[in-house]
């Protein structure tokens, strides 16, 4: 355990379980992220409650996730995002000391480690961000009316394919496999369907 004792191993640690934190926020999904940010905030939280550390830096690290969650919520607000990625540098480069009272972490490790912590999370998260709040590309609501053709029997369930796509779908009445189908409604993913007019 000698090694989580290390000042630059626990800076390490420290960055990386902020990091896939706050990647998990804007990226919520597997708990991959989740339990990695887990692993590595308790290594380093082990540090912290065995070396010396700047009070107001570890201030500084907890204060930083509010302008992070604000920035989260609507696009364009990079300066919130900008001050929560700055306040985590700082706090973590400075949260160890050393004997003499200065930042224990060596200074050329800190410099690139934040470099690159800040560049990706800046290019990362707003990209998220942008992302999650762009309007859908694909406007379910254009398929009601339109004409497809049942790949499976469809009555309580079924398949049909609409607008060159697979749907799950469902019906009043059964309809056989192979038959021409009009949408006249949308629930969630499933698509109400009604048969067409047998052509003569």
């Amino acid at each position: 355990m000698n090694i989580l004792l290390d000042p630059n191993f626990a800076y390490l640690l420290l960055l990386a379980g902020s990091m896939l934190g706050l990647l998990a926020l804007v990226t919520p999904g597997t708990g991959a992220l989740e339990a990695g940010a887990l692993f590595c905030l308790v290594l380093a939280g082990y540090a912290v409650t065995q070396l010396d550390f700047n009070l107001w830096a570890l201030i500084l690290l907890v204060l930083s996730v509010a302008p992070f969650l604000y920035a989260i919520r609507k696009p364009k607000r990079e300066v919130y995002l900008a001050l929560s990625i700055l306040g985590l540098v700082i706090g973590s480069a400075y949260l160890f000391v050393n004997a003499k009272g200065g930042p224990a972490v060596n200074l050329f490790v800190a410099l690139i480690s934040s470099v690159l912590y800040a560049g990706f999370l800046w290019l990362v998260i707003r990209k998220s961000v942008q992302a999650s709040h762009a309007p859908p590309i694909h406007n379910l609501g254009t398929l009601i009316g339109q004409v497809g053709e049942t790949k499976t029997r469809v009555h309580e369930d079924g398949s049909v394919q609409v607008a060159g796509e697979l749907w799950s779908a469902r019906s009043k009445s059964p309809i056989p496999a192979g038959r021409q189908v009009k949408v006249v409604a949308r629930d969630g993913f499933i698509l109400d369907v009604e048969a067409e007019p047998v052509q003569k």
